[in-house]
């Protein structure tokens, strides 16, 4: 009789040990990108437009990530500016300052940059950069973002695979 209530203790241990971000490698088809998520990623892409997006919901986060293939280099910076730009907008928040941000394989560009995005309900981490004529953004949207969890996302990310 004292085996069931081990039985019991071993199910809550091993329960309370159980991650709430299982994290896994996802290439999407033609993005260029190796990225390391928190949970399995819904992936749409639409051609011949070439754009994408992954995204999922882990432990209260929302993370996802875009790609969009421009047609013009002359595009490039500008189009990063915009999706920092429009995401705060959006989501109606005050932006923290932006630092630089380096992603492994990216192109170098002024506008490859991070920040934090707080609302009125929900915080949100960016990061957007580049490789050629590829513009990537990174996003993790929560009540209370896990800087852990966006740390590991940002690092998780590789380009041109």
């Amino acid at each position: 009789m004292r085996i069931v209530p081990a039985l019991f203790a071993l199910v809550a241990i091993v329960s309370a040990c159980s991650p709430s971000l299982d994290w896994r490698e996802v290439r999407p088809d033609g993005a260029g990108v190796l990225a390391l998520f928190p949970c399995k990623p819904d992936i749409e892409q639409r051609e011949p437009v070439r754009m994408g997006l992954a995204v999922c919901k882990a432990a209260g986060a929302n993370f996802s990530l875009t790609w969009v293939r421009l047609d013009d280099p002359a595009q490039v910076a500008p189009a990063l500016q915009e999706m920092r730009v429009s995401l705060a907008a959006r989501l109606q928040a005050r932006a923290a300052p932006a630092q630089a941000v380096q992603v492994k394989g990216m192109t170098p560009n002024p506008q490859a940059l991070q920040q934090g995005l707080q609302a009125e309900r929900q915080q949100a981490r960016i990061a957007v950069f580049a490789r050629g004529m590829w513009v990537y953004q990174a996003v993790m949207l929560a009540a209370k973002p896990d800087e852990a969890a966006w740390e590991t996302f940002l690092t998780g990310l590789r380009l041109d695979i």
